[in-house]
């Protein structure tokens, strides 16, 4: 009597050589044991030696690994396919066949699935050679998560452990005819089957490889091949999801990846008419599927790329695109408390978007006003016994700017802050009031604000950053100042009795620093400093 595997690990590879060899390295080694593992690798027409590599593996493993030969499909679906029709184990496994796993993958996903009962497991998944992996979805584990949360819908690749059992219950299969994205619509719709989706965050569980000459088949789709793709696959999920929030959460992954991504900055190298084929793609699944509720869930970035493509203006959109490839993200416009990303086409004669389609709505914007932000001038001005700190800078805003301030704050920006160490203040959080001058005046071309900060620096012990605050949409931030390697004044000496010297520098990450700090101590000050020492002293002297 022959006992079924517990995972059927399936393979479709074609032409992945040399990394197909750590693939199958990666399988054969896993700690759950030849004897619980079974793997079905499909050489779809591989004209590299990978058909060859698989024999190799299966004369040296056999039982465990299996191999079918097949003439070339045009895709993994197929060959995918194929391995399912023939697979044993309780649960089954995709692996790309350039990629490979943590050598305790198998046997954790299998122990919690048969835990926790899950239909669905998904092991943390980590890029390399370049490769992007978004991380959110593995921050923690946990037994029991939702498709139709933030995370889980930009997560759907095959990469998981499935039950058996549900795929051919409800005869799961990937479809032959979509060269990109076949594996969406079958894990959609396992997800929605499944009684239990669970996650795996404590250990790397996937290893995702982008190869050195970028030859994974989603980096050579053409852009109307990835539309048609996306389009079958948002039509497979409406049909499985009733309209409404849950439908919205799994579809905004579309329009913020599949169709974003056609109007990239290679959006306006592509002639004409394909510019136009993908606009009227995209028009046609927004005009069916972009709810009010999901347009405003869109970052302002991407909302203003599919409305313009939506709105068929070619123009605009090729104008939005290369301007923020060119300048870097438009500054935002402050008017009444909200903001207005200053896309082409805002407030525009005959505009083609209402404001609507430019506001910052619920995004976070850190990094792009940190991005905004350039000192363009420090001094430090001395009269008689006060010292002014004397900053010029541009601002990402315009508008009403009567918010924006510079304070020199001591400690460092906290860990939460993004990688261009901005950060949106809790709500709440308190600010002591703004000590100094502001003066703000819109730039000639309309790119930001030149804020102009006359700061009087106390005579005080201390390291303190240069930080801009701004309230943007009912948020403030807080963003250091770069250095951006301009001139910096000497370190200056003022007062009489005690006299202080003030010094500007960057530390190591490029961050202005006002450092103050007195040339001597008063006598009162040193006598209670070295007091403690003289008693310590004192007493051993008693001793």
């Amino acid at each position: 009597m022959t006992i079924a595997p517990d995972v059927t690990v399936v393979v479709a590879v074609y032409n992945t050589m040399p990394y197909l060899t750590e693939c199958l390295n990666s399988l054969v080694g896993q700690t759950i044991g030849p004897e619980r593992l079974e793997v079905v690798a499909v050489n779809d027409g591989s004209t590299d030696g990978s058909g060859e590599e698989l024999d190799r593996f299966a004369a040296l493993h056999p039982g465990t690994v299996k191999v079918i030969h097949q003439e070339n499909s045009g895709g993994p679906a197929a060959p995918s396919n194929r391995a399912l029709d023939v697979a044993t184990g309780r649960y089954v496994y995709f692996i790309g066949s350039d990629d490979y796993l943590g050598e305790e993958a198998l046997a954790r996903m299998v122990a919690c699935a048969d835990e926790h009962g899950s239909d669905v497991v998904v092991g943390k998944m980590v890029g390399t050679n370049g490769r992007y992996v978004r991380q959110s979805l593995y921050l923690t584990s946990d037994p029991d998560i939702s498709l139709y949360g933030d995370e889980l819908p930009f997560a759907l690749a095959n990469t998981k452990l499935f039950r058996r059992e549900l795929v051919e219950k409800y005869e799961l299969r990937f479809p032959e005819d979509l060269p990109v994205g076949s594996d969406q619509p079958f894990t959609i719709e396992a997800c929605v089957r499944a009684r239990k989706i669970s996650v795996l965050g404590d250990y790397t569980y996937y290893y995702a490889v982008k190869r050195g000459d970028a030859s994974n088949i989603t980096y050579r789709a053409d852009h109307l091949a990835r539309l048609r793709c996306t389009a079958e696959i948002m039509k497979h999920t409406a049909g499985l999801i009733e309209p409404g929030p849950d439908r919205d959460a799994v579809l905004k992954r579309h329009f913020t990846w599949e169709l974003a991504k056609l109007v990239q900055e290679d959006f306006p190298l592509l002639d004409r008419s394909t510019q136009r084929a993908v606009c009227d793609g995209i028009a046609q699944l927004a005009d069916e599927y972009l709810t009010d509720g999901l347009r405003d869930a869109l970052d302002v970035k991407r909302r203003v790329r599919v409305l313009l493509a939506q709105r068929g203006a070619v123009d605009e959109l090729i104008r939005a695109v290369t301007g923020e490839a060119e300048h870097g993200a438009p500054p935002f416009l402050l008017e009444d408390g909200r903001a207005y990303a200053r896309y082409p086409g805002l407030r525009d004669p005959g505009g083609v978007l209402p404001d609507r389609g430019f506001e910052l709505i619920g995004e976070s914007v850190p990094g792009r006003l940190a991005a905004g932000t350039q000192l363009i001038s420090v001094e430090l001005e001395q009269t008689a016994h006060v010292m002014t700190l004397v900053l010029a800078l541009r601002i990402g805003v315009t508008g009403e700017t009567t918010s924006a301030v510079v304070r020199l704050a001591q400690g460092a920006m906290p860990k939460s802050a993004d990688k261009a160490a901005a950060r949106r203040l809790p709500a709440g959080h308190e600010l002591p009031p703004a000590v100094g001058e502001f003066t703000r005046e819109e730039t000639p071309d309309g790119g930001g604000t030149l804020l102009t900060a006359r700061i009087p620096v106390d005579p005080v012990k201390a390291k303190r950053g240069a930080r801009v605050y701004v309230d943007v949409a009912g948020s403030t931030y807080e963003i250091p100042i770069r250095s951006r390697d301009l001139p910096l004044p000497l370190a200056r000496r003022w007062r009489e009795k005690i006299p202080y010297r003030v010094s500007v520098n960057a530390n190591p990450k490029g961050r202005l620093v006002i450092t103050t700090a007195p040339l001597w101590e008063s006598r009162a000050g040193l006598f209670a400093r070295l007091r403690p020492l003289l008693s310590r002293l004192k007493r051993k002297v008693t001793r």
